[in-house]
């Protein structure tokens, strides 16, 4: 699909997270889960998924035929990002056939000595016809993306960030800032739990809406049923 095209489909939609790390009740080492969980997000609507890792990039593709945006959570010790932090991880999500490409956009330091404009200009450069979602936590991350040429900005890293506020829910006022101040879609993402929170998210001017937890990880999903049940 063409950049055009993969915009309008996931304009005002629902993309699902589907993801599972080695230490998580889903991950399988030999096999992967993730493609089935992306075929019941399909079902049910879902317009794009996004996924960690290139097994699961070319899985969900293969599977679902919908646009992927992919990913690949890798630490680096020394340093705080792990989001597609470095170009070996653009380059492997590339080959896979990631249709949008999530990094960390941050302002924190990074492994290859350059600021976030110039990792940005860099892949551009090599993959001028894969978009690209910064991944950031606050409003000066998203205007500086903004300007360095992404294509969508998401709220990913609100709150998980040393510098942001850790919120309960989703960060309703960043998402309406971004909104206001650039002219690039701004995806919601982080902490929607609820059907109505995504809804939100949309009255406040997201372009599409991610969620991952509250659909894909029943261990998430059982533990907040669990802590309510205690506290009764």
């Amino acid at each position: 699909m063409r950049k055009e095209e993969i915009m309008e489909k996931i304009k005002g939609g629902l993309i699902v997270s589907c993801q599972a790390l080695p230490d998580e009740p889903l991950y399988i080492e030999e096999d992967s889960m993730m493609p089935l969980m992306a075929r019941a997000a399909k079902k049910a609507g879902a317009c794009a998924i996004r996924t960690n890792g290139v097994r699961d990039v070319i899985g969900i593709k293969e599977e679902t035929n919908l646009p992927v945006i992919g990913l690949i959570k890798k630490s680096y010790e020394g340093f705080e990002p792990y989001i597609t932090f470095t170009m070996d991880e653009i380059d492997a999500l590339a080959k896979a056939g990631a249709d949008i490409i999530a990094f960390d956009c941050t302002l924190r330091k990074r492994k290859d000595g350059r600021t976030v404009e110039e990792f940005i200009k860099a892949i551009k450069e090599k993959y001028p016809n894969i978009l690209l979602m910064a991944d950031i936590s606050n409003l000066e991350e998203g205007i500086n993306a903004f300007r360095a040429g992404v294509d969508m900005v998401g709220t990913t890293l609100s709150g998980y960030t040393s510098y942001t506020p850790k919120l309960d829910g989703p960060d309703y006022e960043l998402v309406k800032n971004l909104v206001e101040s650039i002219n690039i879609p701004v995806i919601a993402e982080g902490r929607i739990h609820y059907p109505s929170q995504a809804v939100e998210m949309f009255d406040l001017g997201a372009y599409a809406v991610v969620v991952g937890g509250a659909i894909t990880r029943p261990l998430e999903i059982t533990t907040r049923f669990m802590e309510a049940i205690k506290k009764r």
